[in-house]
């Protein structure tokens, strides 16, 4: 009875986080340098972060669960890369895994958060926001 109330509990998160995302979240080696690294991402907020998730259709399940509260927040750009439709994107960050997320500022590559050889993404939200808060921090000065 105790694992079938554990599965109760888990399948409905684990169907929150499938969340379809919408295609203006998503980048792919077309358009990925121009909004990452270009000035689209930044303008003349020096202060923008820019979040990039590269995930893997076999590994859906693993993705980070949260992207809607970083898509939602004003301070932050959230992407979703696939990384069968961006291998140079792939290749030239060395993303060796996935999921994978990189907090990015003007400056930069601040974070990495990457899977491990078990696939799941390896931080909670609360570490993903204190990256966010030190990178937007360290972009003051």
């Amino acid at each position: 009875m105790k694992k079938l109330l554990i599965l109760f509990y888990i399948f409905p998160l684990m169907l929150l986080a499938q969340q379809e995302v919408p295609e203006k979240y998503w980048l792919d080696d077309s358009n990925y340098e121009e909004i990452v690294n270009g000035n689209s991402a930044f303008g003349d907020d020096d202060s923008k972060i820019v979040v990039v998730e590269y995930w893997a259709k076999f590994n859906e399940v693993n993705c980070y669960p949260h992207w809607k509260d970083l898509a939602d927040r004003p301070d932050v750009e959230y992407y979703r890369v696939d990384i069968s439709k961006a291998p140079l994107a792939k290749k030239k960050y060395r993303v060796r895994m996935a999921p994978t997320m990189f907090i990015i500022t003007q400056d930069g590559i601040q974070s990495k958060f990457k899977a491990g050889l078990d696939l799941l993404f390896p931080s909670t939200k609360e570490d993903v926001e204190e990256a966010i808060e030190e990178a937007k921090n360290s972009n003051r000065f």
